[in-house]
């Protein structure tokens, strides 16, 4: 018997239970059907991650990052995407180790190439929209996204400069700055680096690595530009924080600190465990650290605002040694092989203080919280070997802040309700493996990795992208203080029991693309999103109802 039988009452009772409680009416607003998409038959190789668009060549640009290419989808046909090239950037870039993202602007493509050796410094590479190369610049270690400021003069690249598995070689994280005034074939670079913040980072940005510099510790993830083209904002994702940055003089002008969510309070809660074999949303006592990866700027009534998915990331670094030389050089031998860092445990691991946790024994149970992942190195307040505070991976939200990082919203438990909500039996799900109901409640649940934003008929939406679950959940965004949930949609077919199939449909989205209509082939308004796991790109209409 399958496990989705096992699980139906459970189910079924799980979706009368208190603590599952939104309404199937869905506000009014945009939703999306899929109308074309691209298979490139790859599954689980990085194939389909990040997206860009050029509207002159009606052309979408999808980094295929282990096979070191850049696939360029002719969507004049929007129905109908079209293979119509590839950029192999290992031809121009023999060293080459992968390709993480890419941006267009006016017939400009940006690449982010990181080395062979993950941790000696990368690329930006140049190219036009037909795939001629025109330049390479040299970034930091691992470029990880790359992006265009609005007015085109400059490019940024969020250099996450990830240890070495060893942890023996720590790169500096940093933003490299393309100054593109005088060209292309006349760029230059700037490095933003982090080495001010060595002597101590800002309370509250979270600093773990062993033995690591405030510089080598941060590691920038995503980057969003204001529309004047002179301040972008990072997420440093496993900090906990974002940089803030000057980019005409390529400097760090603020490290701010995202603080933590209070799951505690009521609209707050989440699914804390996979082995409880039904949906419980609530709340527990337990700090969200929100760790966002994908972040987005847009404007609301003449302000810049800023949006981030709250994905959260652990750090694990592993590597093949033997017992004797792994245990030499101070480090953990495991199972896995010999363990430099990590920075994950479960509540049922550890000791919890009994002052701040007068239940903990009821708490560790594997029904409750004994199976959440959380943060091994935060929560001993007062550093006496038990944890004071449990710090979950992510806040399973999308949080809106202002330019200063002050908070201004946060969706709450609104995505895991209404994936509940939508398809019960396969809650929580992870993207490899269908049948795999509650599968991620442990960790960081449907895990908002992707956000864009896109304004039609005047209003202004934020797409998510889910990337366990998988799917695009949709948000009101036209008032900051006023957010609201509007629709979703998931074009994935848990029926099918191989998930490599193609028929099994869209696993895990990872780069998402709006296309105003005023760009777009059709003259609608569209959203691209590649999908990391299946290796496909799919291209929504975006509907207004």
């Amino acid at each position: 018997m399958s496990k989705r039988v096992l699980l139906s009452a459970a189910v079924s009772a799980a979706v009368t239970a208190a603590s599952w409680n939104v309404s199937a009416e869905q506000p009014k607003g945009v939703s999306l059907e899929k109308i074309g998409r691209f298979e490139t038959g790859a599954f689980g190789e990085s194939a389909a991650e990040i997206v860009a668009y050029d509207a002159l060549s009606s052309s979408v640009f999808v980094i295929n990052s282990n096979d070191k290419t850049v696939d360029i989808l002719d969507i004049s046909n929007p129905t109908t995407p079209v293979l119509s090239g590839s950029i192999d950037v290992s031809v121009a870039i023999p060293d080459s180790g992968g390709v993480n993202s890419v941006a267009v602007h006016e017939g400009l493509v940006a690449v982010a190439v990181e080395n062979d050796d993950k941790q000696a410094n990368g690329w930006v590479a140049f190219y036009s929209t037909g795939g001629s190369f025109l330049k390479r610049v040299n970034a930091g270690a691992l470029p990880d996204a790359v992006t265009f400021t609005h007015n085109g003069q400059y490019v940024l690249a969020a250099n996450e400069g990830e240890p070495s598995d060893d942890y023996s070689v720590d790169p500096e994280g940093s933003v490299t700055v393309i100054d593109l005034r005088q060209g292309v074939m006349h760029a230059t670079a700037a490095t933003a680096g982090f080495s001010a913040y060595n002597g101590g980072a800002p309370a509250g940005v979270r600093i773990s690595g062993p033995g690591a510099s405030v510089a080598q510790d941060l590691e920038p993830e995503f980057i969003a530009t204001s529309l004047d083209s002179k301040t972008a904002w990072v997420t440093l994702q496993e900090n906990n924080a974002l940089a803030i940055i000057d980019i005409t003089s390529a400097t760090v002008t603020d490290l701010v600190a995202l603080g933590s969510k209070d799951h505690a309070l009521a609209g707050n809660g989440l699914d804390a465990s996979d082995r409880d074999a039904s949906i419980k949303i609530q709340t527990w006592p337990v700090l969200g650290t929100y760790m966002p990866d994908g972040i987005a700027a847009y404007q609301s009534n003449g302000e810049t605002f800023l949006i981030t998915a709250n994905e959260g990331d652990a750090r694990e670094y592993i590597y093949a040694a033997d017992e004797a030389t792994c245990l030499a050089t101070g480090h953990v031998f495991g199972e896995d092989g010999c363990i430099s860092h990590i920075d994950e445990t479960r509540v049922r691991s550890v000791t919890l203080d009994p002052v701040a946790f007068p239940n903990f024994a009821s708490l560790r149970a594997q029904s409750n919280l004994g199976r959440l992942k959380m943060l091994s190195t935060e929560g001993d307040i007062d550093n006496d070997g038990d944890y004071d505070e449990i710090h979950a991976f992510g806040a399973r939200s999308i949080s809106i802040w202002d330019t200063a990082g002050m908070q201004v919203y946060d969706s709450g438990d609104t995505i895991e309700q209404q994936t509940a909500l939508a398809d019960p039996a396969n809650f929580n799900s992870t993207n490899d493996e269908n049948d795999s109901f509650d599968d991620r409640s442990d960790d960081k649940g449907p895990e908002p990795e992707g956000v864009v934003v896109g304004k039609v008929r005047g209003r202004q939406y934020a797409f998510v992208g889910l990337e366990r679950v998988g799917g695009v959940m949709i948000f009101d965004v036209t008032d900051p203080l006023k957010t609201s949930y509007v629709s979703y949609v998931n074009n994935r077919d848990f029926s099918v029991e191989d998930v490599a199939n193609e028929d099994a449909g869209d696993l895990g989205p990872e780069g998402l693309l709006f296309i105003k209509p005023g760009d777009s082939p059709n003259g609608e308004p569209l959203l691209v999103v590649g999908n990391e796991v299946s290796g496909s790109t799919t291209i929504y209409r975006v509907i207004n109802n």
